[in-house]
């Protein structure tokens, strides 16, 4: 007679051998915590926020330079300022009081400004060297001088001063006055050297001066015996 094996039996399998073998037990398996939930992800993140914070502010402030306006390019009295005329300018001033005498590029400029003496390239474009256009009271005065008493690196925008010096024997060859008999005047225009010499051999110049500051000028020459003209460039 033939049994049938036990169900529960079927657990225990008989090797080669004839000794029974126990199943392989499943993986165990270790639960893991989300990567978002990790404290040190957090804090690794707040130290990187504080330190770009921290950083931005001590940028700012250490940077207490201030945008203001320059011309970018030699300019006399009488010319009139545009947009192209200007560029932006960063600069930092020991004495905030300062600020105040310069254009600002937070500020809105006039339409019809005009400058009242020369301005040199790159210079911050200050107020006092400004007006309204037709209020600057000025007159185009041209002056002929020696070619060797004009400096080579004179041109429009240079700021000059003219000595009268008399060449009559009497006078031993001294200036007619102690100081300039213009001081402070713009160059409106000066030809180069060869195209403004004319059959005299002259140099000419175009300066702006002002109304009194030109009469007194002709009052000088006329009574100067064989004036001697020197222009001295300033700066």
């Amino acid at each position: 007679m033939s049994r049938r094996p036990v169900p529960g039996m079927m657990a225990a399998v008989a090797s080669s051998t004839g000794t029974p073998t126990a199943p392989a037990p499943p993986p165990a398996v270790r639960s893991t915590a989300s990567a978002w939930r990790d404290p040190r992800l957090w804090v690794g993140v707040a130290i990187v926020a504080v330190s770009v914070v921290g950083g931005a502010r001590l940028l700012a402030a250490a940077d207490d330079t201030v945008q203001v306006w320059a011309v970018s390019d030699d300019m006399g009295a009488g010319d009139r300022l545009g947009e192209g005329d200007l560029v932006a300018e960063r600069v930092r001033f020991a004495d905030e009081q300062r600020l105040g005498d310069y254009f600002t590029v937070d500020e809105q400029l006039p339409a019809d400004l005009e400058l009242s003496r020369g301005v040199g390239a790159g210079e911050l474009l200050p107020r006092a060297a400004v007006g309204s256009a037709g209020d600057s009271g000025r007159l185009e005065l041209p002056l002929a001088v020696d070619p060797e008493q004009v400096p080579p690196s004179v041109g429009p925008g240079a700021v000059v001063d003219v000595y009268v010096v008399t060449s009559s024997p009497g006078a031993g060859g001294r200036a007619a006055e102690t100081g300039p008999a213009i001081a402070a005047a713009t160059v409106l225009d000066a030809p180069e050297q060869d195209a403004g010499l004319a059959t005299s051999g002259k140099r000419q110049l175009v300066l702006a001066v002002e109304e009194a500051d030109a009469a007194r000028w002709f009052e000088l020459v006329a009574a100067t015996e064989s004036p001697v003209l020197t222009v001295v460039r300033r700066g």
